[in-house]
C-alpha cells in the first residue's frame, strides 16, 4: 500500500482531507503539532480521528512555545483573538501564527522522505479562511518547487507531491465531502477560544466558518457552542 503524511491538526478541514486520503487508499502516517496553542484540545481530537479513521501511524510533535510569538493563538501572547468579525477576508488577523505551515510542511516532507511516502496532504484552503497567507496556491506552489529542489527523492526521480483537496472548496463543499466519507465531525474542533470544558465560542472567525458551513451544506452542525448565533 502507498504511504502519506497527513497533517491532522484535529480540526474540521484536515480531519476531512485524512478522509480523502484514506479512500483514495494511502496507508496513512499522520503528524499533529502541539505548539502552545491555546485551544490545545484538537491534540486530542486528532487523536480521536486518528482512531476513527484507523491511521497506520499517529505521531505528536512538540515545538517550542516561544518560538510563534505575537499570535493571539498562542498562549504566551496577550493579544486578544478576534469576534465577531464583519469583515473575515479583508485582513490578515492577529490569529496568523508566524511561517506555521512552512515549518509543518517542513516536517511532513522530513517524514515523508524517511518513510518512503511520495504524497503528502495538507488541508489549507483559498475560500473560506482568515486570510492566512500560506493558505494559498501560489504558496504550495512555491513550497513544491523547493521540496523539488531539496530532497534526494525528488532529485533521484521520486518528487514528493504535496496534495491540496481542498484548496478550491468552500467550507460548505469541505463538509459535504467529508459527509460523503462518513467522517464523523463531532470528532473534531475549530474554535480558537474554547472554553475550559471544550465548548466552542461560537464568535471567533474559525466558529463562524464552521457554522456558516454546516449551515450552507445543510448538515447538522455536531459542534457545542457557548453562543449559538
Amino acid at each position: 500500500m502507498k504511504k502519506a503524511v497527513v497533517l491532522l491538526s484535529g480540526g474540521l478541514d484536515s480531519s476531512t482531507c485524512a478522509a480523502i486520503a484514506k479512500s483514495e487508499e494511502f496507508e496513512i502516517h499522520a503528524i499533529s503539532f502541539s505548539y502552545g496553542q491555546r485551544h490545545d484540545i484538537e491534540i486530542e481530537c486528532a487523536k480521536k480521528v486518528a482512531k476513527f479513521l484507523q491511521i497506520k501511524e499517529h505521531k505528536i510533535i512538540n515545538i517550542d512555545t516561544d518560538i510563534f510569538r505575537n499570535s493571539s493563538l498562542t498562549a504566551n501572547s496577550i493579544t486578544e483573538i478576534p469576534k465577531n468579525r464583519e469583515e473575515i477576508e479583508n485582513e490578515i488577523p492577529n490569529t496568523y501564527v508566524p511561517a506555521r505551515n512552512t515549518l509543518f510542511l517542513s516536517y511532513a516532507l522530513a517524514f515523508a522522505e524517511s518513510i518512503g511516502a511520495s504524497d503528502i496532504f495538507i488541508g489549507i484552503t483559498a475560500v473560506d479562511y482568515s486570510g492566512y497567507p500560506d493558505c494559498r496556491p501560489d504558496y504550495i506552489e512555491a513550497y513544491q518547487k523547493m521540496a523539488n529542489l531539496a530532497t534526494k527523492a525528488a532529485v533521484e526521480g521520486n518528487p514528493i507531491i504535496i496534495h491540496t483537496p481542498l484548496i478550491n472548496l468552500s467550507k460548505a463543499e469541505i463538509i459535504a465531502t467529508g459527509h460523503k466519507l462518513q467522517m464523523n465531525y463531532a470528532l473534531t474542533h475549530s474554535c480558537y477560544s474554547p472554553s475550559a470544558d471544550g465548548r466552542a465560542c461560537g464568535a471567533c472567525d474559525s466558529c463562524i466558518h464552521r457554522k456558516k458551513g454546516f449551515l450552507q451544506a445543510k448538515i447538522p452542525d455536531p459542534t457545542k457552542y457557548i453562543v449559538i448565533n
